[in-house]
């Protein structure tokens, strides 16, 4: 009853409401599935990785006890960045302006403008 009275004094209607809600559910769905995507590959690329070197003969992966802290991390990044950023030219903040001479066109000559068609007599 509530619901009818609802629809009846506003512009919602139910079919606006259905693909309101349909397309809420879609985007939602979408990004619950790119989140489970996202958190899984790490583990498939570590079994994968773990599975060819058991076939190898090699140590796994996983039974190395040496394993790069947040701290580390963060050093080799801001290590990165440092190192990167010598790269970029200092530039001075003087601008030059130089004029050049344009030769003629018509896109800009005043003699074609719209305007002129109607003040002819």
């Amino acid at each position: 009853m509530l619901l009818s009275y609802v629809f009846l004094k506003s512009n919602i209607n139910l079919e606006s409401l259905v693909i309101a809600v349909t397309g809420y559910l879609i985007v939602f769905t979408a990004l619950v599935l790119l989140f489970w995507f996202f958190s899984i590959i790490p583990r498939i690329i570590s079994m994968r990785i773990k599975r060819k070197e058991l076939w190898d003969g090699k140590k796994a992966a996983s039974d190395y006890q040496d394993k790069i802290s947040g701290e580390e991390t963060a050093a080799i990044a801001m290590a990165l960045h440092l190192y990167l950023d010598e790269f970029h030219d200092e530039e001075s903040g003087v601008l030059t302006i130089k004029r050049i001479s344009k030769t003629y066109s018509p896109w800009s000559s005043k003699i074609y403008a719209v305007r002129n068609q109607f003040n002819r007599t």
